[in-house]
C-alpha cells in the first residue's frame, strides 16, 4: 500500500492535464471578454453612424439626364 501511495505522488500525468484545462479555461475567458468589448464598441459606432446619417438630407436631381 505504501508503494502505491509513493508511486501515486510521483505520477505527474494528471498534473499536465490540469494545467491544460486551466490554460484552456483562461483562453476561453479572455476570448469572451474580448468578444464583449468588440461587440460593445461596434454597437456604439453603429449608433453614432445612424445618428449622423439620420440628420442628412440627400437632394435628388430635378432634371432628368437624357442619353445622347
Amino acid at each position: 500500500m505504501i508503494k502505491f501511495i509513493k508511486n501515486f505522488r510521483k505520477d505527474e500525468d494528471g498534473a499536465v492535464t490540469v494545467d491544460w484545462v486551466v490554460l484552456t479555461a483562461a483562453i476561453v475567458g479572455l476570448a469572451a471578454v474580448a468578444y464583449t468589448q468588440v461587440g460593445n464598441g461596434t454597437n456604439e459606432l453603429a449608433n453614432t453612424v445612424e445618428t449622423a446619417l439620420s440628420s442628412v438630407t440627400v437632394a435628388t436631381p430635378s432634371t432628368a439626364i437624357t442619353p445622347k
